[in-house]
């Protein structure tokens, strides 16, 4: 645990007290925060969900490419990997938003710094659990209506999926990697659980803590 949280922490009356001894040098009681990790999972299915049903929309324009590639493919197959995959990015996206919200309890950012488009740490904290929440609800929306398309609306049609929901997926995508940018910011600008980040900013010789 770096000095400069331990000071920071202890000065608070905070529940986090009670667990101050537990937590290493990047404020969290494990050596690799779990939301990060999660947040490419999230972005991962949701993005081959979409792709792949965009590769069924367009099957009959692709069709002839993949008999001249001998590749045995169908429009069904496509949709099919697109639906588990949206659905799975439904399920993982509880848990990485519960992570989230997790260790931003834990987050001692370095002070006095602003990010590139002028927030302090606690103001892109805030927007960015603002965001995973609304992506949540999103992704979880956007999964019912694929369930829909898949099942009862267009059961009986080769092309599972609307333009519009296609459309959809393409914007949260795009919303997705501005949300995503605020976390990176986190990391990078204010060294929010990045061990290096807080043990320079408590004084700490790397080369002396770190392996």
């Amino acid at each position: 645990m770096s000095i400069a949280t331990s000071h920071s922490l202890i000065a608070i009356p905070s529940p986090i007290n009670d667990i101050i001894d537990q937590l290493g040098a990047n404020d969290l009681p494990y050596a690799i925060p779990i939301h990060p990790n999660l947040v490419h999972f999230t972005i991962g299915l949701f993005a081959i969900g979409i792709a792949f049903d965009f590769a069924g929309a367009f099957y009959p324009l692709e069709k002839r490419i993949f008999r001249f590639l001998a590749l045995p493919v169908t429009r069904t197959g496509f949709h099919d990997v697109g639906w588990y995959n949206v659905l799975a990015c439904s399920v993982i996206t509880f848990f990485t938003v519960a992570a989230g919200f997790y260790e931003m309890l834990l987050a001692v950012p370095l002070p006095g710094i602003r990010s590139v488009i002028g927030q302090n740490a606690i103001d892109t904290m805030l927007w960015h659990a603002i965001g995973g929440v609304a992506l949540l609800l999103i992704i979880v929306a956007m999964t019912i209506w694929r369930g829909y398309q898949r099942f009862v609306w267009r059961k009986d049609l080769g092309r599972q999926v609307t333009w519009l929901y296609l459309a959809s997926g393409a914007f949260v995508l795009i919303v997705m990697g501005v949300h995503g940018s605020l976390g990176a910011w986190l990391a990078s600008e204010f060294g929010v659980h990045i061990t290096a980040d807080q043990l320079i900013a408590a004084g700490a010789d790397l080369k002396e803590v770190l392996p």
